[in-house]
């Protein structure tokens, strides 16, 4: 039995996990990586294996990095059942149609840009193609037999197979595309060292769409190997001017450096040459018709019902407390080996205990092997009646100041949030009735299916639905689906609040409203979640001067201010205490006892953050690792 780190590995998004046993073939999630245009360009790396022999698809939650690359999966020959809560199938449904929509008019988009700039679209292409040959090298090398690394003997350094009992053993991831468009390291601690290895400072990051190559080579998933990554020396990468109706083909020479040609008779140079993949890297990742057909795949499971997913599978979903739908995945695996059965939890993405509308996450207790998130680690979220009276203020200064305050949020879960907070605010009077334009037409089709699950609510928003309260509705909300009365806004009597998506800056009608008002005094731009590494957002919130938007430099007079508080993550102590449940599941539980983990695994995170909780993790007795991306792990 093995487990295949194809994503969610020293980055934050993409999370895709294969699990191989003699009997079957089983991936955990199917995630699109997000962020800047270098994370980004890892959708467009081939899966790392044949979809079409995969037994079963398990998805923790509907947002992109989870789900994201499904229409991919399916596009490129999965056609077996894809297990998810229903709610998360109705999320799903939603953010992928829109994805598919959004990569389609992105690439008309770039059509257009390219035809009028051809020169500039042939030197980004050239960029674009040498993202994509460094992304498929790490990935490729992650494959390659590596030498121990001499400071941690139970290291392998450079991402080869390790068994995980801490030995090495024999070679066994809406945001910013690689186009610009907006669409919704190696490391353990043998027993007893303390420390785990973790990756050197190189390994890239990637945080909070993007797009894959449109055929991934065949390969057989139990072998997952580097043959279904492609080989560097047979790509040729589409380029150039649209508008001449000629591509040139971009090659890398021996020497390093690019090659243009024009390609005047494609088939006779592909008879002539070794078989080369054209790879146009402007194309949409996957289209809107690609997207509605994950949709028929799609087998709802009930919260804590166990059932066989795959030969010698047994899944079990647990609330995650992080969106509506969201789980934790427990696996039991009977594999064909005489070792009997083993039990792998995936945290998925692990809310918050005590944040509005949903239910705790559930404690776990038993685990041979645990894959757990680390977005926070090494940082703690404001408490909440501190974040709760930092949003108070923000409204009550622009009230003063008679401006704008525009919070970018994610259309599902941080919006129905702070719709929550805002009607809290005025049944308690601490906070003027202003307008509240709810500018995201998925955040609106998000709320209605959340009204239609309330069996996931907590106990405080039941109470309130009971007695006839409106928990998910502000008193002066005002939706605005068409883009006509999205652009009015700014012609609006001020004061006025706008919740608009994406969270990050990095697409959607935000930015429309961020163009009007980044230059405004009068204006507030609040931030309540994770800006990820390169996106305009965390620039903002480092307290940048100067922004770039749509290719001008402009100002920034704006207040920013920014709330940690109304993350849907659990911060670096909740998480340990999560962990935690894991150590103190039995009486006199130590290690190699039933139910204690032989080994963490933290995925999810950025680099800086696993190597601030893993030595906590450490200290609660736990062996840990950090897997790198394409890295692959035997689970004993």
């Amino acid at each position: 039995m093995d487990i295949h780190f194809l994503g969610g590995a020293t980055t934050v998004t993409g999370s895709r996990f294969l699990l191989t046993t003699s009997r079957a073939t089983v991936l955990i999630d199917c995630g699109m990586f997000q962020g800047s245009p270098n994370e980004s360009i890892r959708n467009r790396i081939p899966l790392g294996f044949d979809p079409s022999t995969l037994h079963a698809i398990l998805i923790t939650h509907a947002h992109l990095d989870h789900c994201g690359l499904l229409p991919v999966a399916v596009r490129e020959g999965y056609a077996g059942p894809i297990y998810l809560t229903a709610a998360t199938a109705e999320l799903a449904n939603l953010v992928l149609l829109d994805s598919g929509r959004l990569h389609e008019e992105f690439a008309k988009r770039e059509s257009r840009w390219e035809a009028r700039h051809p020169d500039r679209a042939i030197v980004e292409d050239r960029e674009k193609a040498a993202g994509y040959v460094a992304a498929l090298g790490t990935a490729r090398a992650a494959h390659l037999p590596a030498a121990a690394d001499p400071a941690t003997p139970s290291a392998t350094g450079g991402g080869a197979s390790v068994a995980a009992d801490g030995g090495a053993s024999p070679a066994a991831t809406p945001a910013t595309d690689a186009g610009g468009a907006s669409v919704a390291a190696s490391g353990e601690a043998g027993p007893g060292t303390g420390v785990p290895h973790v990756p050197p400072a190189d390994v890239p990051n990637v945080p909070d769409g993007g797009e894959p190559i449109q055929p991934a080579g065949p390969g057989d998933p139990k072998a997952a190997g580097i043959d279904d990554l492609g080989d560097p020396e047979d790509l040729q990468f589409a380029a150039g001017s649209i508008r001449s109706g000629e591509h040139v083909a971009t090659s890398i020479g021996p020497d390093g450096r690019w090659m243009d040609r024009p390609i005047r008779d494609p088939e006779a140079e592909l008879r002539a040459q070794r078989p080369e993949l054209l790879i146009d890297l402007d194309a949409p990742l996957y289209t809107e018709k690609q997207a509605a057909a994950v949709m028929p795949l799609f087998r709802p499971i009930r919260y804590e019902q166990e059932l066989e997913v795959a030969p010698g599978v047994h899944a079990t979903f647990f609330d995650a407390g992080h969106i509506l739908g969201s789980a934790i995945i427990r696996l039991r695996v009977e594999d064909a080996d005489g070792r009997g059965e083993r039990i792998l939890v995936f945290s998925g993405d692990l809310g918050r205990p005590g944040t509005p509308i949903l239910r705790d996450p559930t404690p776990m207790t038993d685990a041979d092997y645990v894959f757990v998130e680390s977005t926070y680690g090494g940082r703690e979220h404001d408490p909440e009646v501190e974040a709760v009276r930092a949003l108070a203020e923000a409204v009550r200064e622009v009230d003063k100041a008679g401006g704008v305050l525009l919070i970018p949020s994610f259309a599902i879960g941080r919006t129905q949030e702070i719709v929550w907070e805002l009607d809290r605010l005025i049944d308690r009077g601490e906070i003027p009735l202003l307008p509240l334009y709810l500018d995201s037409p998925m955040a609106s089709k998000a709320s209605d299916i959340y009204r239609r699950h309330p069996e996931t609510y907590d106990e405080e928003t039941a109470t309130i639905l009971a007695a006839g309260g409106t928990p998910l509705d502000y008193p002066d909300q005002r939706i605005t689906n068409k883009l006509d009365d999205s652009k009015a806004i700014a012609r609006s009597p001020r004061p006025y609040m706008i919740v608009a998506s994406n969270g990050m800056l990095t697409g959607g009608r935000v930015v429309s409203h961020l163009r009007e008002l980044i230059d405004d005094p009068s204006a507030t731009i609040l931030f309540v979640g994770y800006q990820g590494v390169g996106t305009l957002g965390s620039h903002l919130q480092a307290g940048a001067t100067t922004v770039k938007i749509d290719g001008q430099a402009r100002q920034v007079r704006c207040r920013i201010r920014s709330i940690s508080g109304f993350s849907a993550h659990a911060d670096e102590s909740e998480l340990l205490d999560w962990l935690r449940g894991f150590a103190q599941g039995g009486t006199g539980r130590q290690r190699g006892s039933a139910g204690y983990p032989r080994r963490v695994f933290l995925v999810h995170g950025d680099p800086e953050a696993q190597i601030a909780l893993a030595p906590k993790v450490t200290a609660l007795g736990f062996d840990v690792h950090v897997p790198r991306w394409h890295e692959q792990v035997q689970l004993d």
